[in-house]
């Protein structure tokens, strides 16, 4: 642990360096701005994993130390991916004559201001009431009683150092305005044990629904102890589904709703392993829709195979902030919206919180409303 650890802080204090010898000298500052530029960089090393593991420290220092070296991980974030950016352009700019003094000067000036500039538009996004967003899924053979049948969904909350009871307590209320016929929560509610988060995760047992809420865990779940978690969000009211699945009424139709643990939940718990196919287990046959909750979207290449109608995911965040999104699909065949997979929908939320830095940049969070609505629309 303690080697790993030092890895880290040799590849954190690398691109930190990185940044200062390709940025500093070129701003047009004085050599006490110049410094203070370096001691700032000096303390982002720091900031960073301390922001991180700051759950150890005893309260109120945990959450100053999270909210700082958070903060400091975003800005960071962009001033890095700036610089390299700018790299490329000077390449370019050199080989074709065209890298003037003036264009050097201003160039390195605009990676901290754009830096600052996406850090502050970020976290305004990311610290308000995700949005409401409005998907229609069109399903073959749709029952005329199923006709609207509505799904409120909300991932990735992430409860934690920088998210907490007042922020999840405008998101349960924006949810219970909708009105849904049912609230599915897929995944990564929390980063923290529920001795510490249990205060602040309370507003869940506020959730309404026609046919109830009901929730599958999350990566983050495993880390911060799911079978605890487990526990204390079916005290809270939630329906946890663990390779199960629960056939609900409406109307005069049946929709069967099904869940799975997280894809990775089995190098935790072998017992937790993911599996669409036993979520179906005793299903009966006569049911007109199969929805799943599943994590991650890389459930869908098991889920298209048992014959699922829609799957509902997070876990990518929809990349949260520039340019991380590209990268996401390097794990997942999905980043976010409505995708079709054969004959099965999958919609990836970008998520109703954030993760770690509290910022969002062209990823916008979201309470999903999803309505059932027939693949052909009938004849008037």
């Amino acid at each position: 642990m303690r080697s790993r650890f030092l890895t880290v802080l040799v590849i954190l204090a690398a691109v930190h360096v990185y940044v200062g010898i390709r940025i500093l000298p070129d701003l047009p500052i004085d050599n006490a701005a110049r410094a203070l530029g370096w001691l700032w960089l000096a303390a982002s090393i720091v900031l960073m994993p301390a922001g991180v593991s700051a759950y150890r420290l005893a309260q109120p220092h945990a959450d100053r130390v999270a909210w700082a070296g958070l903060l400091a991980m975003g800005f960071f974030s962009s001033l890095f991916v700036g610089t390299l950016l700018r790299d490329v352009v000077l390449l370019v700019a050199t080989l074709a004559g065209a890298a003037s003094p003036h264009f050097v000067m201003w160039s390195a000036v605009a990676v901290p201001v754009v830096a600052l500039a996406t850090t502050l538009i970020g976290f305004i996004n990311a610290r308000r009431v995700a949005a409401i967003v409005d998907v229609d899924v069109p399903i073959d053979n749709l029952p005329p009683d199923l006709h609207g049948f509505t799904i409120a969904q909300i991932s990735d909350i992430h409860v934690g150092p920088t998210i907490k009871r007042r922020y999840l307590d405008a998101i349960v209320d924006k949810v219970n305005r909708i009105g849904a016929d049912v609230v599915a929560v897929t995944g990564d509610l929390v980063d923290g044990s529920v001795h510490q988060l249990a205060p602040h995760t309370a507003p869940l047992a506020r959730l309404q629904a026609r046919h109830g809420a009901f929730l599958v865990t999350g990566n983050h779940e495993y880390y911060s102890n799911a079978h605890a978690w487990i526990d204390e969000f079916e005290r809270l009211g939630l329906r946890v589904l663990m390779n199960e699945h629960v056939v609900l009424q409406h109307n005069n139709a049946a929709v069967l709703l099904a869940g799975v643990p997280d894809y990775t939940a089995h190098h935790f718990d072998p017992t937790h392993k993911s599996d669409p196919h036993k979520a179906l287990a005793g299903a009966p046959g006569d049911v007109a829709v199969k929805l799943l909750l599943a994590h991650q979207p890389r459930t869908a290449l098991t889920a298209v195979e048992a014959g699922y109608d829609l799957q509902l995911s997070g876990h990518t965040h929809g990349g949260q902030f520039f340019p991380w999104n590209f990268f996401v699909p390097l794990q997942q065949p999905f980043v976010a919206g409505l995708k079709r997979l054969e004959k099965l929908w999958v919609y990836t939320s970008r998520g109703t919180g954030y993760w770690g830095p509290p910022k969002r940049f062209l990823a916008p969070s979201e309470i999903t409303r999803l309505r059932l609505v027939p693949a052909v629309l009938p004849a008037i």
